[in-house]
């Protein structure tokens, strides 16, 4: 009886350290994954404030934990059931379709280029920007912010989809769930803290404290170029993202000479310049896929502008 019981106990642990392990796995999975997405992460952390501006301070929190459970909800019950059964299924077809994202990222990280430097903006939009107040507005701005997510979501998840594509179907279904409540924590938890940051700001500069004082009305100051820059940062990184999927997807098509060109670009950068060697090899070859995520994005915004107007 002795005997019987100990060798329950072995298996027993046996099988805790496998799924240990297994949790592990899905664990790493998932942090590989996150970072090659991070990119995304960035610019859907840049986007996402400007669908709280010119509303009263005290629904900024719930709109954006509005938006938050509609990013989980696309990243959960719409994206995750096609992207298994694509890579199931249809494996092949994940590369076309990352591309397909990669080019969209590159068109849209274009156009904000292209608007920035050709179009201006008068008067009127900045009036039409701050009638944010209406009723029922809130939720024309929610299911904005959730079909733009929705975007950035799929390419997010079709990314982390590529970094698991090799794990067995419930790992691979487990870490990106991991992913999508992960990403969908950081992106809008960081949003909620960018939003609130100049009411902190406030709160802080009317304190007895001199050096509390000092510090909100830096916050106060400060956010409106922290919103430029991520502005700014974001749009980097959607050029840069786009960029690189579609290099890296052109190479599995067989036409590589880009990548590796960039690639021998970036080693002998990194040759020339021994004590940041690292860092200059990323440089070069982020510039170069931003570059490259530019010109393809400028092409498909020249296209779209020739394209006869519907009247």
């Amino acid at each position: 009886m002795s005997g019987g019981l100990v060798a329950l106990f072995d298996d027993v642990a046996a099988i805790a350290k496998l799924a240990a392990a297994s949790l592990d796995d899905i664990g790493a999975a998932a942090g590989k994954a996150g970072v090659k997405a991070i990119g995304i992460v960035v610019d859907d952390t840049a986007v996402t404030p400007r669908y709280v501006t010119g509303f009263k301070p005290e629904r900024e929190l719930p709109i954006i934990w509005r938006i938050a459970k509609g990013s989980l909800r696309n990243k959960i019950v719409f994206i995750l059931p096609v992207a298994l059964l694509l890579s199931q299924f249809l494996p092949w077809a994940i590369t076309p379709i990352l591309m397909l994202g990669g080019a969209y990222l590159c068109y849209e990280g274009a156009e904000k280029v292209y608007e920035a430097v050709f179009v201006r903006h008068g008067p009127e939009s900045a009036e039409v920007a701050t009638d944010l107040s209406g009723t029922g507005h809130e939720d024309k701005m929610v299911s904005g912010a959730v079909r733009t997510d929705l975007i950035l979501s799929a390419e997010i998840m079709a990314i982390s989809l590529a970094e698991v594509a090799d794990q067995p179907l419930l790992s691979r279904a487990l870490s990106l769930v991991v992913v999508a409540v992960m990403i969908t924590v950081l992106v809008y938890g960081l949003v909620g803290l960018i939003v609130k940051a100049d009411d902190f700001g406030l709160r802080l500069a009317r304190s007895s404290s001199v050096g509390a004082q000092a510090l909100g009305r830096g916050l106060v100051r400060g956010m409106p170029a922290v919103m430029s820059a991520l502005s700014v940062i974001g749009t980097a990184a959607m050029l840069w993202v786009g960029g690189h999927i579609v290099l890296v997807g052109l190479e599995e098509f067989g036409l590589g000479a880009p990548n590796h060109f960039l690639h021998d670009l970036a080693v002998g950068a990194g040759k020339a310049l021994p004590a940041i060697s690292g860092l200059g090899q990323w440089l070069i070859e982020t510039l170069g896929s931003g570059l490259i995520g530019l010109a393809l994005g400028l092409l498909i915004v020249a296209l779209l502008h020739l394209r006869p107007k519907r009247h």
